[in-house]
């Protein structure tokens, strides 16, 4: 495995800079951030280290030559399913347009989410999966990009009510969309903090989808008990949980490294920070990146 970071907690740096605090804290690859330009719609997106409308191939390569880092995939995570049909449509359009840039790159590799109806049931949202989603992976496929779905709900307050705002979020629903999307194209961006959240085994999955594993995340996630017993799993989850840098929260690291070794996962694992008690200023984000680098690296070398 190589271990690199998600540059979405970067957001003040450009390229470059975010190039430079990977290597200086010894991280070997990126997940780059991709959005459309200044067009933040929450926390983490809006995020754009590599403009996909504007790209130049030369000089990113000379970037990643000289600080000696690899672009594990090119993120753009939107709802290519949401319910307003022209925020839908620019949401694939700038999607094909990042898998474009990867396989302009040599990256092959795209992150992202299927999207998700909030209000329609899981049914009916494989019902607009089964429309939406073939084309996109025949795209991809065509370039020779691999897309990886990472398996968050996308939902934590009362905006993604009351089913948040992305289909691809446990075993049941990866069988069902494996199923309609038979593709050597289509997988996963594994990240445990979400099963932690769900009550969701985050160990066994590993061992049945270990063909589809393409990335990983490695982010970890706290449930306060207190607070749980409080508002039940039917509360918003941010009520009850919070997203942790790893070591600080419930995912037991050990069991996660050794159970992708065992199925031979050889990939990338990128550290995906969203803790919000390492962002009150750029040393502390800083921080946050660097610790997470120091604790991983007893279980990956």
């Amino acid at each position: 495995m190589k271990l690199g970071l998600n540059t979405a907690i970067l957001g003040h740096l450009n390229f470059e800079e975010a190039l430079q605090t990977a290597q200086k804290i010894g991280y070997e690859c990126l997940e780059v951030a991709c959005w459309p330009q200044g067009k933040a719609e929450r926390r983490y997106a809006g995020v754009s280290h590599i403009d996909v409308d504007n790209l130049d191939v030369n000089y990113i390569h000379e970037l990643l030559k000289k600080y000696e880092i690899e672009i594990s995939a090119l993120a753009y995570y939107p709802n290519t399913m949401d319910p307003d049909l022209q925020a839908r449509q620019v949401a694939i359009e700038h999607l094909k347009k990042v898998i474009d840039a990867a396989h302009a790159l040599d990256v092959n590799m795209v992150g992202t989410f299927v999207g998700r109806d909030p209000k329609k049931t899981v049914s009916e949202n494989f019902e607009l999966f089964k429309e939406i989603w073939p084309p996109i992976i025949q795209y991809a496929q065509e370039k020779g990009v691999k897309v990886a779905i990472e398996n968050c709900p996308m939902w934590f307050t009362d905006d993604e009510w009351p089913g948040g705002k992305n289909l691809m979020t446990t075993p049941a629903n990866w069988r069902r969309a494996f199923e309609i999307i038979d593709s050597d194209y289509f997988g996963i961006n594994y990240d445990p903090s979400h099963f932690v959240w769900q009550m969701i085994d985050y160990i066994k999955p590993i061992y049945e989808f270990k063909d589809k594993i393409f990335h990983v995340h490695f982010k970890d996630m706290k449930v306060y008990q207190d607070r749980l017993n409080e508002v039940g799993t039917m509360a918003n989850p941010l009520e009850y949980i919070e997203p942790k840098i790893p070591g600080l929260g419930d995912v037991d690291w050990a069991q996660y490294v050794s159970a992708l070794n065992d199925v031979g996962y050889k990939g990338y694992a990128c550290v995906e920070v969203e803790d919000r008690t390492f962002e009150e200023n750029e040393e502390r984000i800083f921080a946050s990146c660097a610790l997470s680098y120091r604790y991983l690296r007893q279980f990956i070398q």
